[in-house]
């Protein structure tokens, strides 16, 4: 039995209190689209344990990529030394996102990935002779990691990293995107995003956005148009785009990455999350050309970062089994098929009085509630019901893996509509 007693007074867990916390519940396996309790009741995962596990759980090609990779070497440092693993990951990034980004860095976790982004900004201006290009603007209701460097670059309010204003990185925030994604983006819809990079773009790095998707500040989706335009002011007033796809890259918005869908490409680019497919912790940032070639032309002559665990063996050996199975199965067809159903059978709670707003994109579906939800009495509820959801503020929301059946998704569906629909 798992010590319930000892995790309540001893173990932290991702925001919680020792004072009053919450409860949690004790899993044992996990396999294909459900995680099992302790008592034996399998859960259906709606969350792809924080939107990594693509391919459910306990998968046999992951499996063996990791068991393979570990009777040779599970890990050896990276610096100075390379392997066959990282090498064809960063061949497989490289081909697979956007033009011109060129160049692969192998950090150990999603918020890690974004230091890197930063730092990269940061050193190429400096490296320029630009040192006081050393600000960057994000756009409210953006969300970036927990890291300093990140949480600076979070929205002061919805990013969950208020506490800590007085020691961050004071940055520059433009109003959140409002065109929707499936609506034009006007002049005037991007005018405050216009002024502020006017303003001050002698001192500004750069840009830093999630593209298309804005996660965990919001879960919002907005328009394509409006990422173009934030392209064609980065390119008039030479500043870098950072594009945060931690949580969108790998398929889950309909696209392989978010930056598809408005057909740009950003200077540098964070990826995570996904990676592994949800088995080991990863990350990656990729530059193109002229940002490497700028840092490493400056002052230092190299680029100023190394995690310990950075391209990590069996990490890289999983992530490139995690790519290929992706590629390997229809993924674009999975995931609309999963949108289709998201649309049809969430639909009813749009009619519910205590519903704001119900929207969907690619296999993302969002409930967002009136008022805040209570956390504990609704995912108690969730979990008589058969599914694990993890809902925050307002919002009750699903990612599953692209493996869900139809069936499945329909338990999963149904469940929120059951439980959010005679909220008030």
């Amino acid at each position: 039995m798992i010590d319930l007693e000892f995790d309540k007074n001893h173990i932290w867990h991702p925001y919680s209190s020792l004072i009053n916390p919450a409860p949690v519940y004790p899993i044992t396996r996990a396999e294909g689209v459900r995680i099992y309790l302790e008592d034996g009741r399998g859960l259906i995962d709606g969350m792809s344990s924080w939107w990594s596990t693509l391919h459910g759980y306990n998968v046999p090609e992951l499996n063996a990529a990791m068991q393979s990779q570990m009777e040779k070497m599970s890990h050896v440092m990276f610096g100075g030394l390379t392997h066959e693993p990282a090498v064809e990951l960063c061949k497989k990034l490289v081909a697979l996102t956007p033009e011109p980004l060129q160049k692969v860095f192998l950090a150990d976790s999603g918020s890690v990935s974004v230091e890197v982004a930063i730092k990269m900004a940061l050193q190429y201006w400096h490296s320029q002779g630009r040192p006081e290009k050393s600000r960057l603007l994000a756009l409210r209701n953006g969300y970036h990691g927990d890291t300093f460097g990140a949480m600076a670059t979070c929205d002061p309010i919805t990013g969950m990293h208020h506490l800590f204003a007085n020691q961050l990185t004071q940055h520059l925030f433009a109003p959140a995107p409002t065109p929707k994604f499936d609506e034009p983006c006007s002049a005037q819809d991007t005018a405050e995003l216009q002024q502020l990079i006017e303003q001050h773009h002698q001192n500004l790095a750069g840009v830093i956005l999630e593209p298309i998707i804005q996660g965990a500040g919001g879960m919002r989706f907005y328009s394509p148009d409006y990422l173009k335009r934030v392209r064609e002011l980065c390119d008039q007033y030479d500043l870098l785009l950072i594009a945060d796809e931690i949580a969108t890259g790998f398929g889950r918005s309909g696209k392989l990455f978010a930056c598809e869908h408005a057909g740009i490409s950003p200077d540098i680019l964070t990826l995570g999350k996904a990676l592994t497919g949800g088995t080991m912790t990863l990350a990656a940032t990729l530059c193109t050309d002229k940002v490497a070639k700028g840092i490493c032309s400056g002052e230092a002559g190299v680029f100023m970062h190394g995690p310990t665990f950075m391209g990590n063996p069996m990490a890289c050996a999983v992530a490139n089994a995690s790519i290929e199975l992706l590629l390997a199965r229809d993924w674009q067809q999975q995931v609309n098929n999963i949108e289709q159903q998201l649309q049809q059978e969430l639909a009813p709670l749009k009619h519910a009085g205590g519903v704001a707003d119900v929207r969907v994109l690619g296999a993302i579906g969002v409930v967002e509630m009136k008022q805040p939800v209570d956390n504990r009495t609704l995912q108690q509820s969730l979990i008589e019901h058969g599914v694990w959801l993890r809902p925050f503020g307002k919002l009750v929301y699903t990612m599953p893996p692209y493996v869900i059946s139809e069936e499945d998704l329909s338990r999963l569906t149904a469940a929120m509509v059951e439980t959010l629909g005679d909220m008030e």
